[in-house]
Parts: C-alpha cells; sequence; structure tokens
C-alpha cells in the first residue's frame, strides 16, 4: 500500500527531525489507528531504503505520524512511501 508524505512534524519553533505526517488514505482517526505498527519504507532517487515505523493518528481527519530510523531529506516531501 502506498502513502504520501505531506509534512514534518513540527512546533513552532522546533522540528522533529524523524517524525513525519503521512497520509494513508484515511477519512477520519479511527480508520486511521488501524496502520499503527505496521512498517513503513521510503526509497531514495538513488535506491537506498529507509525505513520507519506508524506510531499513532495525528489529529481527526486520518493522517498518521511515522518515525524513521534516520531523517528524511527535504526532498522525501509530497513523495511515496510503501505501507507494509
Amino acid at each position: 500500500m502506498k502513502a504520501k508524505v505531506v509534512q514534518f512534524r513540527r512546533g513552532l519553533k522546533r522540528i522533529h527531525e524523524r517524525h513525519y505526517i503521512l497520509n494513508v488514505g484515511s477519512k477520519n482517526r479511527e480508520d486511521a489507528e488501524k496502520f499503527v505498527g505496521k512498517e513503513v519504507v521510503w526509497t531514495s532517487p538513488a535506491g537506498k531504503d529507509i525505513k520507519g515505523k506508524i506510531s499513532s493518528a495525528h489529529g481527526n481527519k486520518g493522517l498518521v505520524r511515522g518515525i524513521f530510523e534516520k531523517g528524511l531529506p527535504g526532498q522525501a516531501r509530497n513523495t511515496e512511501v510503501e505501507v507494509k
């Protein structure tokens, strides 16, 4: 299944480097919570894989929070990740 990287998880003055908000296509929080615990993999244009895990739902509109082992580059925004 594919998901889309929406944005960094951030506050007013701090960006969480390894945390990203992902759109998995859910419509509400209850549907998004079904994805908690699943692995996600982002593949760079050079072919390198960066793995992560979905930790929780983010908000009430069906977005989820993914925590990756390393931070993704800025070019990863609006690209797809694979949900396993």
